[in-house]
């Protein structure tokens, strides 16, 4: 894909279509990154985003109880003193 570089103000850019905006759900800013021979235009995500909703709703479901023990039979509390 082509795409011009344009004038904006004293600076030059790109400007991507609505239809790539829409299909890489690209919000207000993305991430910029420098390989060897490209640049590389990544939509700037929140690895978290949402995680403390979905941590209240587990806990309100009584979904949030460990797997497994957090102490396990054979451990020696003695070797940390």
């Amino acid at each position: 894909m082509n795409i011009p570089i344009i004038s904006i103000g004293n600076s030059r850019g790109i400007r991507l279509s609505k239809t790539l905006i829409e299909k890489y759900n690209i919000q207000d800013s993305i991430e910029l990154i420098l390989e060897k021979d490209c640049i590389i235009l990544k939509p700037k995500t929140s690895s978290r985003n949402g995680w403390e909703k979905a941590f209240k709703k587990m806990h309100e479901n009584g979904d949030d109880k460990l797997l497994m023990s957090d102490i396990f039979e054979d451990e020696n509390f003695e070797e940390w003193k």
